[in-house]
């Protein structure tokens, strides 16, 4: 049993602007949000192109959601494909941010993704009301100055609000989760891939220890589930008691930072020098992204997935390393190491990495065997420097002037799609 007396008793709100990219386009196009049926996809003349977003509407009577495939969109007469619009959805979620800054203050905000934010309000409940109060102004207020949909989910955590949003308040559009909830909504959430924070691959290892809901995650053995996932076993069994110590703007789940791309390629990759020569765009570009934060990384992971012509299938595996690095050619070269062990010769159309088990990039350790790795190091962070300053194409690789090359292209986008 957990005593929810010790625990914070903050006043959480997690507001998420209910299918926003498809909301925005919808409101530009003089539509209802919420009635209309639009479907936002990147490319309209490959079918096989991503649904970036699609209204509610869609959602329901079609089944068509983020991450499905254009050529799955009945063909349907009310149903309107529309481009995105990145850079103009990206001013909306700023001014909205500034919506949020009329009832606390910045610090009290937390912007988790362009479309969903954390708001601590705790210390303006004598200014404005309760935290349902507070919820109702906003989300009156972003109706009515965007004509956008929103839903606000309110716990006594980070964690409390995220689950009440996704579980409860996205269909009532205001809901609030308190300790006493736990039992009552939380444990009864099965499958496990319904809470947030936990996805297929850790549901199906679960499963396989025979929990199937969160209640039996909750009252699982805590040492052996420690003995299974380390550090994030721990949280996930705290994260069914609803228990959350995480301050605004911290992660939510420690050990889960990473630094990742995936790419659908344009068109069917076969030649490996041309493959190759994606990898190591996409190496400066992950690398370029740890280096921002000051970070490195020991353990890289690389997949390759094969075009649907080769009935797909694909591969994705992880190297951890001895030293951490955030070097390009490091990462680079055990990729290509990944690559050449378990590549099968056949056509490429996607191609996924990412860095984690991070560590923070204050000191480097020289070695005898690589003098020259303090260089390399500085490298980066100079030609990084330069693309702050003059833009992410200012300096490319020259393998990005070849066919093969992606980085030119993808400079010219916004979220890797159309401004």
């Amino acid at each position: 049993m957990v005593d929810y007396r010790s625990l914070p008793q903050g006043q959480i709100l997690c507001i998420d602007m209910k299918s926003f990219y498809a909301s925005c386009t919808a409101v530009m196009l003089g539509l209802d949000p919420l009635n209309c049926y639009l479907v936002i996809a990147g490319n309209h003349e490959r079918k096989g192109s991503v649904v970036l977003a699609a209204s509610p509407k869609v959602k329901k009577e079609f089944g068509i959601k983020t991450g499905s495939r254009l050529f799955e969109v009945p063909n349907d007469p009310r149903i309107r494909i529309e481009e995105p619009k990145m850079a103009t959805y990206l001013r909306v979620s700023t001014e909205i941010t500034r919506v949020f800054n009329r009832y606390v203050p910045k610090e009290d905000i937390h912007t988790y993704s362009v479309d969903e934010s954390f708001l601590k309000v705790d210390s303006v409940l004598h200014l404005w009301g309760d935290a349902i109060t507070i919820a109702e102004k906003i989300k009156d207020d972003i109706e009515r100055e965007f004509q956008l949909p929103s839903a606000i989910g309110i716990g006594p955590n980070m964690l409390m609000a995220k689950l009440c949003l996704d579980l409860e308040a996205k269909g009532k559009g205001i809901a609030e989760w308190t300790y006493d909830d736990v039992q009552t909504k939380l444990w009864n959430v099965s499958p496990l891939r319904e809470m947030w924070g936990i996805g297929r691959q850790v549901e199906k290892t679960l499963n396989s220890m025979g929990i199937f809901s969160v209640g039996q995650l909750a009252r699982y053995d805590l040492k052996k589930l420690e003995k299974k996932f380390g550090i994030m076993g721990n949280q996930l069994y705290f994260h069914a008691w609803g228990v959350d110590l995480s301050e605004i703007g911290a992660p939510i789940m420690e050990g889960q930072i990473s630094f990742g791309k995936g790419q659908i390629l344009l068109r069917d990759y076969k030649e490996e020098h041309e493959i190759k020569n994606v990898i190591l765009e996409m190496c400066e570009e992950v690398t370029r992204r740890a280096r921002a934060h000051r970070k490195t990384a020991r353990t890289i992971s690389f997949g390759v997935s094969y075009s649907k012509d080769e009935l797909g299938g694909g591969f994705y595996r992880s190297k951890t390393i001895e030293r951490p690095t955030n070097i390009t050619m490091d990462v680079y070269h055990v990729c290509l190491e990944l690559f050449q062990q378990f590549y099968e010769g056949k056509t490429v159309r996607k191609i996924t990495m990412s860095l984690s088990n991070i560590e923070d990039d204050h000191e480097l350790q020289l070695s005898l065997f690589d003098l020259d790795e303090w260089r390399r190091k500085k490298l980066g962070y100079t030609m990084d420097g330069i693309r702050k300053r003059f833009g992410s194409a200012a300096l490319l690789r020259a393998v990005s002037y070849t066919e093969a090359g992606t980085a030119r292209h993808r400079a010219k986008l916004v979220g890797g799609h159309k401004m």
